[in-house]
């Protein structure tokens, strides 16, 4: 049995980073059931984001995958570097939030698996949809809430911006959940694993990305408001009038609410 987070940390004189979002997933069974989650295939190439301790590195690499690892804190790298020695692993000391995902790899297509930091899970899937053509998959952990939110169906609370734009792109399906105990040190809150399977084409054609995220941001923009009444709130969109024409044309009852579309 491989050591605990917490014995790794003691054993390099370290502890996790708070302020970092750090909460190391030792659980072996969790972290089989992630990389199995992933489907990696010998010798393709998957980025790991945020490996900190390499529990769930040595597992991608078990699969006979070529990892390339992104951390960014200088202490996690050093004991990647020291705790696993495999050619197959290239460690990366950056933010994720900033790298291409693909191109770090040296490769036109890659898979990425990851523990997201609960403070820079909305940033990292924004760069995933940024990214989407040279990404075939992504295992993630995520907080509960945000599960919820990645899989939400119309008409409920947690349906917004997020579930609409990456359900265009991505199959989003939640495999399974991991209460906090099995974290060091625990979260205050449970976890899950989602996997976003990327589509070969978007769920509905559309002209202009950049308008329909705009459009639906607005739609999103104040819940309680009916759909006519929010986009007509951003003038930038468009006039009121046809606002109203555009909603008609489509069949839309202007007072439903945008959390009860498709």
């Amino acid at each position: 049995m491989a050591e605990s987070p917490a014995q790794i940390l003691r054993r390099h004189g370290l502890r996790a980073k708070y302020s970092w979002g750090q909460n190391f997933l030792g659980d072996e069974q969790a972290l089989e059931r992630i990389a199995s989650a992933a489907a990696l295939k010998p010798r393709e190439p998957v980025v790991e984001i945020g490996p900190g301790l390499g529990h769930l590195t040595r597992f991608l690499l078990a699969t006979g995958a070529e990892v390339t690892a992104i951390e960014r804190d200088r202490d996690m790298a050093r004991v990647l570097r020291k705790e696993i020695t495999d050619e197959r692993l290239r460690i990366l000391e950056a933010n994720a939030v900033q790298v291409d995902f693909a191109e770090a790899a040296g490769a036109d297509r890659v898979a990425v698996v990851g523990n997201l930091p609960y403070h820079l899970t909305s940033p990292i899937l924004f760069r995933l949809l940024e990214q989407r053509a040279r990404i075939s998959r992504a295992v993630l952990t995520v907080q509960n809430e945000v599960a919820d939110r990645l899989t939400a169906e119309p008409g409920s609370r947690a349906y917004g911006l997020l579930t609409v734009i990456l359900a265009l792109y991505f199959e989003v399906r939640a495999l399974f959940d991991l209460p906090a105990a099995l974290f060091h040190p625990p979260p205050k809150v449970d976890s899950a694993v989602v996997r976003l399977w990327t589509r070969e084409r978007p769920l509905v054609e559309i002209d202009s990305e950049l308008r329909f995220v705009r459009v639906v941001k607005a739609g999103f923009a104040q819940r309680r408001k009916t759909l006519l009444n929010s986009l007509k709130s951003d003038r930038s969109l468009a006039e009121p009038a046809e606002v109203e024409a555009a909603l008609q044309r489509a069949g839309i009852d202007g007072v439903r609410r945008a959390e009860t579309l498709h």
